[in-house]
């Protein structure tokens, strides 16, 4: 404790421009007192640092220490004294011509007057008006002279005058009377007897020329909204409105409002029908909402948003936007994107059989050769290429390259081996979708009148030769049948997805079983199309092959459901799971929780770029013709399926991990383990690296709820957090709101379960199915996106020529180079962790982001288990008993170690959705 709380006393005073004097003020010995007289006109005094909340209300400013020994019923004039306020602005790196002038402009404007203006609020009342407690206005010194400054952060002094009965500040408003907004990273303010007094801001501060009225920003003590000083009620409830806004107008990229809208904006109908999309959100398709931006409705459609297409920006509240360090990473990698998806086109411009891959050398050449030697593109076309790529395959060749993925950077052809594919079901890009098997064969729950019979075509004579010697009941009595299947949510879509262009798929299912070693073996798969009349044979089994035309076909088998399994990863587990699900409550925590309420305080930096990597995604990801339709099966009904999924399978309180596992019979209770759960997977990596880190969230959390709410009457009582959790389900789930599986919010276990399921989903479910996109999905074999030739049957036309060239046939059926190397680019993108990024157990100003030191302390012990997590997963991963994480040309499962370098690491565990 008192660790924590010498921290939070110093730790960002010692690292001020204002070392010595924060040091002799903290001191006060010898030559100490002298050098202070400089800056105070009373001799400071010297209080310990101690917890905000329990500091007297009589002792509230460092004056005389005749003034501290006054009763505090004794009336004598007030004593005016000076406290200084040191502010960190964080510069930009690279400005453009435009941003230089103005801000040179408003270097010299400074020296007129039109200054950035400080101002303290008390958090007591004005006796005499019963409204805000002011100080002195302060101006930042020194703005003009160090406006040439290059370094990363800028600090400026302030100094304001209050008297003796001022109290202890709650707030400071922030008036930027420049041209230019800025960034302001903190204030600390030194004077006061209490000690320093932190105000993590994080926040850009806009012109009054844009934003008339002051930027108000609370210490960093937190209060639950009945524990509100009197002072700081109205900033509180006035804040909160502001950033509600009235849910008109259009937004400008400088505001700071958050509201809940439809997912209108995907289509174009003003390009024509082609690009029309449905709304998701409402009755007919429900969704989750997204974020409001007010703008004008198409020209064609009255439902549907108009379109802010790329590069144009796209609004989110000013704050929720990229950060220079974060945006730089993020337009190098649509720099690759462009150039990657270019470079194709260019060929299949030149060369009509370029299209397709003609051989896997074509894909290994794409890591060895990079794009214009593998596209065998002529120097005088060369010439041609806009500038901007000449340059750049001139200067930076590594650009046209893709790096080999990890999947096959240790063994080339781990990838064909049914062991590998088995693995990955565990401890690949998309674990969560295996199932215990309880009952064989598996049934369908779609519409028999719709859909055609129930019933599987498995059968017991598909697998009972592959269970090592033990029948079909005893295997599933014994726990050793798995199952993924993507019937049902494949199934209603297939007739129109099979019928577009170069789309071709099937919905599957896949068996699997638990071999005695350990390691998972597919034993059956299952494909299934539309039932269109009773002699169509509408599904098929395929099992492990016994030849080699069997073994093609197995090959192609596979392909499908890795094809099925990275739509459904896409579109379901990572987009609407992780970022479409996790946006309602953001925003809504915006509206409803002030800053200063400690539930808000815990979740921020959960809450980091999710809006705007969202936004993102809407305009160049999950829109229409856009980079998931044009490069997944199911093309133009991508979202689609993704709201089909939301309707019929996600359930919030099934979202928690150990929820999940029990859900898909991967685990059952067992008070005996360290978690609760028994695994009936041992070696399931994804798992049981997880239910480390949720059991350290969980902890966590407990322990920061318990602090605040000792007792369900506060969390009955507190409106703030009420009205968060009432707006997040029946406005931003509103589709969904009357569902009877919603958590209630009545206890202090009740929001431990609901915050920690959030920061589970925000940080390690996130990480564990997104930074592995590029390391397996980057060789495009290994899992397909997309998929363009069924499996031919005997009497099929192309049968023949399947059987005269089986490896052309099955290239053919992969996505074509130019739908490739685009999905390559993307991944590669999505699967790159920018320099900037927190990872679970950091967080900005670690010791001064709460004013409650054990709040603090129990930070760092967090911190402290994370970091114990990591070393045992690196214990894990070198334990050759564990084959899904260990073995020759295994890659170790890393996708939930907590921290990581930036780049493509497959590895790291952000705090936030944030890619």
């Amino acid at each position: 404790m008192a660790l924590a709380k010498e921290m939070m006393g110093c730790s960002l005073i010692q690292r001020s421009s204002f070392v010595s004097s924060s040091r002799v003020f903290l001191t006060c010995s010898g030559n100490a007192r002298q050098k202070q007289n400089r800056f105070f006109p009373v001799k400071p005094v010297y209080v310990p640092s101690v917890h905000l909340r329990k500091v007297s209300p009589v002792v509230v400013a460092a004056v005389s220490e005749d003034l501290i020994k006054a009763a505090p019923n004794q009336k004598e004039k007030a004593v005016k004294f000076k406290v200084r306020a040191a502010v960190t602005i964080r510069n930009k790196n690279k400005e453009d011509f435009k941003e230089t002038l103005v801000k040179h402009f408003d270097a010299f404007t400074d020296m007129l007057g039109r200054n950035v203006v400080l101002e303290l609020i008390s958090n007591e009342q004005d006796p005499k008006t019963n409204g805000l407690k002011r100080s002195s206005e302060a101006v930042l010194k020194d703005w003009s002279k160090k406006a040439n400054v290059k370094t990363e952060r800028v600090y400026y002094t302030a100094e304001f005058t209050v008297d003796s009965g001022f109290g202890i500040p709650g707030a400071i408003t922030v008036t930027n009377k420049h041209q230019q907004e800025f960034f302001l990273e903190s204030i600390t303010i030194e004077g006061f007897a209490c000690g320093p007094l932190h105000f993590p801001c994080n926040s850009w501060v806009q012109s009054t020329r844009n934003h008339s009225g002051k930027r108000v920003f609370f210490s960093n003590q937190p209060y639950l909204p009945n524990q509100t000083p009197k002072g700081l009620r109205g900033l509180r409830e006035k804040e909160l409105r502001d950033l509600r806004g009235n849910g008109r107008g259009v937004r400008k990229l400088s505001d700071r409002v958050y509201d809940f809208d439809v997912y209108n904006d995907l289509g174009n109908p003003d390009r024509g029908v082609d690009f029309a999309r449905p709304m998701l959100g409402g009755d007919k398709i429900p969704y989750p909402r997204r974020c409001h931006t007010g703008r004008l409705p198409s020209e064609t459609d009255m439902q549907a948003e108009s379109r802010v297409e790329k590069p144009l920006p796209v609004y989110v509240p000013r704050d929720e936007q990229f950060e220079e360090s974060k945006q730089n990473t993020f337009s190098a990698g649509r720099l690759r994107a462009v150039l990657h998806n270019l470079l194709p086109q260019l060929k299949a411009s030149i060369s009509a059989h370029n299209r397709d891959l003609n051989s896997f050398a074509d894909i290994d050449d794409l890591y060895k050769e990079g794009l214009l030697l593998k596209l065998g593109i002529q120097q005088e076309t060369v010439k041609k290429l806009p500038k901007m790529v000449t340059k750049l395959q001139e200067t930076s060749e590594g650009l046209l390259k893709y790096e080999t993925p990890k999947v096959v950077s240790k063994d080339k052809f781990a990838w064909l081996r049914d062991d590998e594919f088995g693995r990955q079901a565990l401890a690949g890009v998309n674990p969560v979708n295996i199932e215990r098997l309880t009952s064989f064969p598996p049934v369908s729950k779609l519409d028999p009148e719709i859909y055609g019979p129930q019933e599987s075509a498995l059968k017991e004579e598909h697998i009972v030769g592959q269970l090592n010697g033990m029948t079909v009941q005893q295997a599933l009595d014994e726990n050793k049948l798995f199952i993924v299947d993507y019937h049902d949510i494949y199934l209603p879509f297939l007739d129109r997805i099979n019928a577009l262009d170069g789309r071709k798929s099937y919905a599957t299912r896949t068996v699997f079983f638990l071999t005695p070693t350990g390691s998972l073996k597919p034993i059956a798969i299952e494909l299934s199309l539309p039932h269109t009349t009773p002699q169509s044979r509408a599904k098929r089994v395929v099992t492990p092959p016994v030849d080699a035309t069997t073994n093609w076909i197995w090959q192609l088998a596979k392909s499908h459901v890795c094809s099925n399994d990275a739509g459904v990863h896409q579109l379901v587990n990572h987009w609407l799971r992780t970022h479409a699900c996790m946006e309602p409550f953001i925003l809504a925590a915006h509206r409803q929780m002030s800053a200063m309420h400690p539930i808000f305080k815990l979740l921020d930096p959960h809450m980091r770029y999710t809006l705007e990597i969202n936004a993102l995604a809407r305009q160049n990801l999950i829109n229409a013709d856009g980079v998931i339709e044009n490069c997944f099966t199911p093309g133009r009904y991508c979202m689609e399926i993704s709201a089909a999924a939301y309707r019929s399978h996600w359930r919030f309180d099934q979202e928690n991990l150990p929820a999940d596992l029990i859900r898909r019979g991967i685990a059952v209770p067992d008070p005996t383990q360290p978690h609760g759960l028994k695994l009936l997977i041992e070696d399931y990596p994804y798992a049981a690296d997880g239910l480390l880190i949720w059991n350290a969230l969980e902890n966590w959390v407990r322990t920061y709820v318990n602090h605040y709410y000792p007792n369900s009457s506060l969390i009955c009582s507190d409106r703030e957090l009420q009205n968060w959790y009432h707006e997040s389900v029946h406005v931003g789930h509103a589709d969904l709101s009357n569902e009877s599986w919603w958590p209630s919010l009545k206890t202090p276990d009740d929001l431990v379960s609901i915050l920690t399921t959030l920061i589970w989903l925000a940080s390690a479910q996130h990480a564990a199915l997104n930074f592995g996109q590029y390391p397996y999905g980057g060789y495009v074999p290994n899992r397909p996106p997309l998929m363009r030739r069924l499996i031919p049957e005997e009497n099929d036309p192309e049968y023949a020529n399947f059987l005269a060239d089986p490896q052309k046939y099955f290239l053919l059926a992969l996505p074509s180079l130019l739908q490739a190397t685009k999905f390559m680019a993307v991944v590669d993108t999505l699967s790159t962790h920018s320099p900037d990024e927190e990872y679970l157990g950091e967080r900005q100003h670690p010791s001064i982001w709460s004013g409650d030191a054990e709040i603090i302390e129990a930070f760092y012990a967090f911190s402290a288990e994370i970091r114990r997590i990591e070393k045992e997963i690196e214990k894990r991963n070198a334990d050759h008993n564990l084959k899904h994480r260990c073995g020759a040309g295994v890659l170790p499962y890393e996708l939930l170690a907590p921290s990581s370098g930036p780049g493509v690491t497959c590895r790291g565990v952000p705090n936030s959705v944030s890619i």
